[in-house]
């Protein structure tokens, strides 16, 4: 795989040229942004820019002011080679919160090893109703700490909408959901994109983690994908090395709120 070949293309089908992620979603290309406007339940935020020292701090004002406007908190997805190479520090300056840096990792599927199985006891359960799209924010909200009432509200949407753009599973043992994950599709390009994958505590380290990466790049090549990519964090990225994917660049969220 040619890294540098990769990333072009990844920034060019999935940020340059990016599409709604829902029916109640628009993306929206002005100046040297491209931008993706959600309702109150959706993600808004920057895809893509094409910015440099004379331009970009009137570039972040203006997208302040439009999502201001809008009354929607909104996330700058700042990729490590993204120009100005300050970009960052002004989106500090400007008023914006950095979240934890991830890296984006990308592997072609045909050399992945996917090999990896579910451990004893534990079985999947595709997530393509409002009871398997429930199980799937439940885990997200115990294994994150964090709120799933917009990942319940997007992934019923682009189950009704666009069923075939999504993928999403929960991991049972028993009948208690003790992982879960998605993967987004993305039509007329070669990317997967596995997000989501969290494990309840007590049941990490026993590789439902890394089996459930595997049956998504496993379903993604059925439906003709060649590559899956991934925004690790430091937890995750031993894991994907170990199946195959490669680091390419960070990425990291810079969140502002009105």
């Amino acid at each position: 795989m040619d890294h540098a070949e990769v990333l072009a293309r990844h920034d060019r089908d999935l940020r340059q040229g990016a599409r709604p992620d829902g029916p109640g979603a628009r993306v929206e290309r002005t100046g040297g942004v491209v931008r993706h406007v959600a309702d109150a339940e959706g993600w808004s935020g920057i895809l893509w820019t094409d910015l440099d020292e004379t331009d970009a701090d009137a570039a972040i004002a203006e997208q302040i002011a439009y999502f201001t406007g809008l009354g929607r908190d909104f996330e700058w997805k700042l990729y490590g080679h993204d120009l100005p190479t300050d970009l960052g520090q002004r989106l500090t300056a400007a008023g914006f919160t950095a979240e934890p840096q991830e890296t984006l990792m990308i592997g072609e599927i045909a050399e992945l090893a996917l090999d990896a199985e579910l451990p004893d006891g534990i079985r999947l359960l595709p997530a393509t109703d409002r009871a398997g799209v429930d199980l799937v924010a439940d885990v997200h909200e115990k294994a994150f700490g964090t709120d799933g009432s917009r990942l319940r509200a997007s992934l019923l949407d682009q189950l009704a909408a666009t069923p075939d753009t999504v993928v999403a599973v929960v991991a049972l043992a028993g009948d208690e959901p003790v992982s879960a994950a998605r993967m987004e599709l993305v039509p007329g390009t070669p990317f997967a994109g596995l997000w989501g994958g969290g494990t309840v505590e007590g049941w990490r380290g026993r590789g439902i983690y890394r089996a459930l990466v595997a049956h998504r790049a496993r379903i993604a090549a059925d439906r003709g994908y060649r590559y899956v990519q991934v925004d690790a964090s430091d937890q995750s990225r031993p894991i994907l090395e170990r199946l195959g994917l490669a680091p390419l660049t960070t990425t990291t969220p810079y969140l502002y709120e009105p």
